[in-house]
């Protein structure tokens, strides 16, 4: 088996144990009546927090003491031990702490898997920038093959979500142990703790347009949560609805919203040419307004007439995520020193994962819970999405005004 075949096969895994819950679990727990609206925005900030904590130290960890790629398996595990526990959890309380634990052993494989590929790479001398792109997109692909095995197996609103996820994660990290030894690296060692923690990057906060761009990254973070919070759900909702129950798109929502997923493959491609013509500034901002559009589709839509909508707002997606990320991840690249290059891409990600996806989890589901739920405790989705439509608009004429960027196309492209 090529190395290249060996490192898709991790990164499939990687996203399929994620795709399994990660879009169903508001059918779990509002189906069991395990708590509100409130408490399971709860759940979402369990990301957040992960995000925000661990991966720096498991970074400290492979990068000091312990071999990566056994450190990726071990965590795996864990994290499937305690998926595994999560049916029998109906407390909400306790399933916040419980699925704490969880994220908390699996948010640092993301990165831990980005290192393992990069260093197996390298050491067989083929090029990252050109190879590692065709590897990771196996990792959408296997989030999209869990989302459709969930709904074709009937299972996205019972505990075979988390068991189809535990499975994943035991075999990903039994097979952790055969990838390529990527031992820790003694350089390491001589740094100090706080660039291995990477808390040099905060220097950068004393350049406005810094920090203009990270306060707006986690805005902007708060967003991208919402859609994998409520997005199946909702579709999902139409079931109570005589006239829509039988219908297809209601029956395999799950399906119909893995066209996100698809998308965002496909406007990866994109980027290049968006950000020649239009440059960075443009790019980000044309990503606020797809989010404007996606939460606005969704609040006119429904799975008869409005199909069209559903579709287009999952197409849109695509552009929301991608040109936020990949184009902000390429600002920070090209706007920071090169010693502080690295530490400034993870406070991007603890700006937009960790800190904006707390502040999005927290504050939508009290929001719901207070303006947003009928008489029967039924969700309004119509102004729920209205109003995160709203707010993605008011972050986007924000971001137009106040932040100052000049287009560069050949720094934003070739650096």
């Amino acid at each position: 088996m090529t190395l290249k075949v060996r490192l898709i096969i991790m990164s499939f895994f990687q996203f399929f144990v994620w795709g399994a819950w990660l879009i169903t679990i508001a059918n779990y727990w509002f189906g069991k009546g395990i708590g509100s609206p409130a408490e399971f925005g709860k759940i979402f900030t369990t990301l957040g927090i992960s995000s925000i904590i661990m991966p720096a130290l498991t970074g400290i960890i492979a990068d000091r003491w312990f071999n990566a790629e056994r450190l990726y398996g071990i965590l795996h595990i864990l994290s499937g031990a305690v998926i595994l526990c999560i049916p029998q959890v109906t407390d909400p309380d306790t399933f916040f702490w419980v699925m704490l634990l969880a994220m908390m052993f699996y948010m640092p494989t993301i990165a831990l898997s980005n290192s393992v590929a990069y260093h197996s790479l390298k050491s067989n001398n083929f090029d990252v920038v050109k190879v590692f792109p065709p590897i990771r997109v196996w990792g959408t692909i296997g989030f999209i093959v869990a989302m459709w095995i969930t709904n074709l197996t009937g299972s996205k609103g019972t505990e075979m979500q988390f068991y189809i996820s535990a499975m994943g994660s035991f075999l990903l990290g039994i097979y952790s142990f055969s990838l390529p030894a990527c031992k820790p690296n003694r350089e390491s060692k001589s740094k100090n703790w706080v660039e291995t923690l990477g808390l040099n990057a905060f220097s950068l906060f004393k350049n406005p347009k810094m920090a203009m761009f990270f306060v707006f990254a986690m805005m902007l973070g708060a967003a991208l949560q919402l859609t994998n919070m409520y997005g199946d759900r909702y579709v999902d909702n139409f079931k109570e609805v005589p006239a829509y129950a039988d219908l297809f798109v209601v029956k395999y929502s799950t399906i119909i919203m893995s066209i996100s997923q698809v998308s965002e493959t496909l406007f990866i491609l994109a980027i290049p040419f968006f950000l020649r013509k239009f440059g960075i500034k443009q790019v980000m901002l044309i990503s606020m307004l797809a989010w404007v559009l996606r939460f606005g589709l969704l609040a006119y839509s429904d799975p008869a007439g409005g199909l069209w909508m559903i579709i287009l707002s999952c197409i849109v997606y695509g552009m929301a995520f991608d040109f936020f990320n990949i184009s902000g991840s390429l600002f920070v690249e090209t706007q920071t020193d090169s010693k502080i290059r690295a530490s400034a891409q993870g406070l991007f990600m603890m700006m937009v994962n960790g800190f904006g996806a707390v502040l999005g989890s927290i504050t939508s589901g009290y929001l719901i819970e207070a303006y947003f739920l009928n008489p029967d405790n039924s969700f309004n989705w119509k102004p729920i999405w209205l109003s995160f439509a709203g707010y993605a608009a008011v972050i986007a004429i924000l971001f137009f005004f106040l932040f100052k960027h000049k287009h560069d196309k050949n720094l934003e492209i070739n650096h």
